[in-house]
């Protein structure tokens, strides 16, 4: 039997917008009850359930009878769970800034110097600011095809409450593997047709339909007359944050698969990146407990993340 890719199996749980909202509520409001997330995603009920239950399943939640009612419960963040906060910092990043939902969306500020804005991304082992053109990512074939097959997680078009910001348009390049195996691969410098399809194995039907979904999303530039490379936008290049904490967020939620064959190595200190994030203000390093999310003017306070 062959193991699952962790990879994959990230992009297959955290690929999902009605999940990234569950975890946002978890955080910022400090949801736990069933109800609490009905009445915030207006998701369907046998929906919603199957989410909490996914991630319930992953380790990202714990179920546990609620303090006084031995027949309800309520769903609390693991460790792991907490773990992603990082991921959730960089989706919030990258749609205050290139999503009409900006005005939705609460302010990030970290309370100590009192710096309001997206922080950087950083290097652990070397301590300097990393972007996608200071990377370069090992790739292993028989790992991408690991990454871009398997099952689909059905029903993502689930509604949400309209007053929230509902992840749709990050979803074109995490919603689903294909899509994020592309995107993944424009960010590591794949830039061709034919290397695209030669790093995938996918059919050109296939590929074509993604590459021109990454395009209508404004992640890449389609090439010009007579020309063959698909190149990312600024847009596209802002979420190398979100893929990097991403994977390496698998690799701590799997850590008894085998490697998944997909590295990211910062090439100033040539060591697999481990990536953190660094306050724009005061440069300093930043835990989930160091950061709060304020609202919008028209919203009521948010506690910090934790």
């Amino acid at each position: 039997m062959t193991s699952p890719n962790s990879v994959a199996a990230t992009f297959d749980l955290l690929g999902d917008r009605l999940t990234l909202t569950i975890l946002r509520h978890a955080f910022v409001d400090r949801a736990r009850r069933f109800t609490q997330w009905a009445d915030r995603t207006a998701a369907p009920p046998a929906v919603l359930t199957a989410r909490l239950a996914a991630l319930v399943d992953a380790g990202v939640l714990a179920r546990t009878p609620r303090p006084g009612s031995a027949d309800r419960y309520e769903y609390r963040l693991t460790g792991l769970g907490l773990a992603t906060w990082e991921i959730l910092v960089c989706v919030w990043a990258w749609q205050r800034e290139w999503t009409s939902e900006w005005a939705l969306l609460p302010e990030f500020t970290h309370t100590e110097c009192g710096h309001r804005g997206p922080p950087v991304v950083m290097c652990r082992s070397c301590g300097r600011d990393v972007s996608a053109h200071d990377t370069e990512v090992e790739l292993d074939r028989d790992a991408l095809w690991q990454l871009t097959s398997g099952r689909r997680r059905s029903a993502r078009s689930a509604g949400l409450a309209r007053v929230d910001a509902r992840f749709d348009e990050i979803m074109e390049a995490i919603g689903d593997r294909w899509s994020a195996a592309v995107t993944g691969l424009a960010l590591a410098g794949v830039r061709r047709f034919s290397d695209f399809r030669a790093a995938l194995d996918m059919s050109p039907t296939t590929l074509t339909e993604r590459l021109s979904r990454l395009v209508d999303a404004g992640i890449l530039l389609r090439p010009e007359a007579g020309g063959r490379d698909y190149r990312l936008t600024p847009r596209g290049r802002a979420l190398f944050g979100v893929f990097a904490f991403l994977l390496a967020w698998s690799q701590r939620a799997h850590p008894e698969t085998p490697e998944p064959g997909l590295r990211i190595r910062h090439k100033e200190c040539g060591a697999v990146l481990d990536p953190a994030l660094r306050c724009r203000g005061c440069a300093a390093v930043l835990g989930r407990r160091d950061v709060r999310f304020e609202p919008p003017a028209w919203r009521p306070a948010l506690d910090s993340l934790h």
